[in-house]
């Protein structure tokens, strides 16, 4: 008799309660065992004991629960599996929080280690077994009745296939693509799952341009409220948002890219939502604002800085390789696995993506260097021989465009170099992270792609030293010869050293280097004395230019046979002038000419006859004797603007008699009179000018008066009247007149 599927099968068993046997299915919740499953949580960052021994227990109830559960038989386990909601959470748990190889992680303790290599292996089986509908000829679940199972009870969906893909992917792939595939394969609906869930994929690369401050595409950009504030550029964050950004990015593109890589049927669904387009623009808008930002902050942890140039260099290499993924499934792979007659879809679907993604530069740039476009193109020419050729010349013709004002490089070897050590260590979490996730040896950024190119002119002097600086800023650990050495082989491109110092791909002559070796300064090839420049060089006295001097030219000061007499009758610099001037005589009043020579001079030349060919016109005659004809013409005048102010009529007539009578006063007595006397005149002065201003005598000393009991004079009596009936027009407004008045009305009482 053939055996049942699990979901057909009728088990006799005892019932507890009554004592009697009764019949049930065998996928029944009473089949279930009474256990629950502890939470997973991830090993302490710090290797603290305490925290490591708490760790450790924990991880030893999963990992004996699980143990337990896949030592179960066919129908206890699946019982255990859909009706056990502690063991669904515990597996999430540990998809959730268990670390990524790309993760920050210090290094842990060994039996941390040994924990987390068994609770790996054990999920991993459980969920193998969780897939696997048939595992033998007696014990299976009928495949129809296995999607419902998995669909219903929330056993798989999109997010842990993911985290499955990620986090199991590297070295389990062929047992995982066989898991995946057999899901999607008995339920189909998880197609519509994955499609539904594209939106969510695109919103997160919508999500970090939106954190970046940059501009998405339209489909994904919303407007920005009033209350929330501008977006920091990355350049501008701060260092700990930027590690999150680049973290969230890292952790986005190698899931996508494990996903793909594990499960390709999953393409077209991608392709549905215009995938390819979307990571080309974000790719294109993003990493180079990223790299940016990293490269500016020289002065800031350069250790933290080191890693995530890492992790971003990681994150675009798997974007590169998701687009190719992509473009191999939908386009490629078609072409070469179907007859003539059926590519030529295959073949416009191609074309297509390309003549969108030609304004992105620096990814078709980038695409081109890690998967040449002219090889893809050169598959399809052979596939097929109605190939449209004025498009496929327009698209290598803007990948070559693409790559104008950078090097390309050349190397044979440029996209798959050997994995070297980074001897530095400079990141050792980041190296750790290296080997395990695969992270990218062979990405290089755009200013590096010269690095096979020509080298250009050597660089020296203080431009040299900015380069040792900008590399040594970022790596202060390194040392100067070590860097300069670096700098030679890859044709004095710091950018291009850093990264791949950072990576560990120096070449092998550079890793033999000391990293710490010191910079031996070079002697100048042109000493100071060949290249100085004055006036007195290559003179007689010149010693550095000629081996022997007149030294009888040479004396300290006044010669002692020489005086003051003898210098002045030396005519000697005299004689020597006199032939000079001579030849500035040109009048020669007699010159003898020889019968049968010729006259020195010509008929043009000076004749001291006297020309009388204008003596009867006057000229000149009649101007007036004056050097200057202009002056003779217009008298000269002041400027205005120059002039002093002329008196008129009336005031000169004024000035004149005033100057009259100061003739006519007599003159000033110079004698010098009594000092009190002139101080009283000058008081009088001044007080007849303060009474012209206005001002009022000070009677103060006048209202005092006298001591009482020694009378007071008139004029005190007077000032005090006057002080009195004068209160009004002060602060005090006559405080004693208006009393009585009040009194006198009634107002006030007596």
């Amino acid at each position: 008799m053939p055996a049942l599927p699990l979901d057909q099968l009728q088990i006799t068993h005892k019932d507890l309660k009554t004592g009697k046997l009764r019949t049930s299915p065998a996928l029944h919740p009473e089949q279930k065992a009474d256990r629950y499953f502890v939470l997973y949580k991830p090993p302490p960052k710090d290797n603290i004991p305490a925290l490591v021994e708490e760790y450790l227990e924990r991880a030893t109830f999963v990992a004996n629960d699980l143990d337990w559960l896949l030592a179960l038989p066919h129908d206890k386990f699946w019982c255990q599996v859909v009706f056990d909601e502690t063991l669904q959470k515990c597996l999430d748990s540990y998809l959730h929080y268990v670390p990524r190889k790309f993760d920050e992680w210090v290094a842990p303790a060994p039996e941390v280690v040994d924990m987390e290599k068994r609770l790996h292996r054990s999920v991993f089986l459980t969920f193998l077994r969780m897939s696997t509908h048939k595992e033998s000829k007696d014990h299976f679940i009928s495949p129809s009745a296995f999607g419902e199972i998995l669909y219903n009870n929330f056993l798989f969906d999109i997010p842990k296939i993911l985290d499955l893909c990620v986090l199991f992917g590297k070295g389990n792939s062929p047992l995982l693509q066989k898991m995946i595939g057999n899901i999607f394969l008995q339920q189909p609906s998880y197609y519509n799952d994955l499609d539904e869930t594209m939106p969510t994929i695109l919103q997160v690369f919508s999500n970090i341009l939106q954190h970046c401050g940059l501009q998405g595409d339209g489909a994904c950009a919303t407007p920005q409220k009033l209350e929330e504030r501008g977006r920091l550029t990355p350049s501008d964050m701060p260092l700990l948002e930027l590690k999150d950004i680049v973290l969230y990015l890292c952790d986005t593109c190698t899931t996508l890219w494990a996903f793909l890589d594990i499960f390709p049927l999953a393409c077209p669904t991608f392709q549905k939502h215009d995938f390819c387009y979307r990571l080309a623009s974000f790719y294109e808008i993003a990493i180079p604002e990223l790299e940016s930002a990293i490269k500016k902050r020289r002065l800031e942890d350069s250790k933290l800085l080191g890693d995530l140039w890492q992790r971003l260099s990681h994150s675009r290499k798997k974007l590169l390789e998701i687009f190719h993924i992509l473009l191999n499934q939908i386009c490629l792979l078609p072409v070469l696995e179907s007859s003539c007659d059926n590519i030529q879809g295959f073949i416009e679907e191609f074309l297509q993506i390309f003549s969108s993604l030609l304004q992105e530069k620096r990814f078709l740039r980038d695409y081109d260097a890690l998967f040449p476009v002219a090889d893809d193109i050169s598959l399809l020419q052979q596939a097929s021989s109605a190939l449209d050729e004025t498009r496929t010349a327009y698209i290598l013709q803007a990948v070559e465009s693409a790559w104008e004002g950078v090097d390309r490089r050349k190397a044979t070897n440029a996209k798959d170099p050997p994995v070297a050590e980074n001897p530095n260590r400079v990141v050792e979490a980041a190296e750790a992270v290296s080997r395990p996730s695969s992270l990218p040896q062979n990405l290089e950024e755009e200013e590096c792609l010269g690095a096979a190119a020509a080298p250009g002119p050597a660089v020296c002097g203080v431009e040299l030293d900015s380069l040792i600086s900008q590399v040594k800023d970022l790596l202060p650990d390194l040392g100067e010869g070590f860097i300069l050495a670096c700098l030679e082989h890859y044709s004095y491109d710091p950018e291009q050293v850093i990264n791949n110092i950072l990576e560990g791909r120096l070449a092998p002559a550079l890793s033999q280097l000391d990293h710490g070796l010191d910079r031996q300064v070079k002697p100048d090839p042109t000493p100071l004395l060949a290249s100085r420049h004055n006036i007195f060089q290559n003179d007689e006295f010149d010693v550095f230019s000629r081996d022997s001097v007149d030294l009888s030219r040479v004396h300290k000061g006044r010669r002692k046979e020489e005086s003051a007499r003898s210098l002045l009758n030396d005519k000697r610099e005299v004689v020597a002038q006199r032939r000079r001037y001579e030849q500035y005589s040109v009048v020669a009043e007699e010159v003898p000419v020889q019968p049968g020579e010729d006259s020195p001079y010509r008929g043009d030349d000076y004749e001291d006859e006297y020309d009388d060919t204008y003596d009867g016109n006057q000229v000149g005659a009649n101007d007036a004797d004056s050097d200057d004809e202009l002056i003779s013409r217009r008298p000269f005048t002041i400027p205005q603007v120059l002039r002093t102010k002329v008196p008129r009529e009336g005031q000169e007539e004024d000035e004149e008699d005033e100057e009259e009578a100061e003739d006519e006063a007599p003159k000033p007595d110079h004698f010098v009179q009594d000092p009190a006397v002139l101080r009283e005149k000058a008081e009088a002065r001044r007080m007849a000018f303060l009474a012209r201003k206005g001002y009022r005598h000070d009677s103060s000393t006048a209202v005092a008066g006298n001591p009482r009991g020694h009378g007071q004079s008139r004029e005190t009596t007077q000032e005090r009247r006057k002080k009195e009936s004068s209160k009004a027009t002060r602060a005090n407004h006559n405080r004693r007149t208006m009393t009585d008045r009040k009194r006198s009305k009634g107002m006030i009482p007596s």
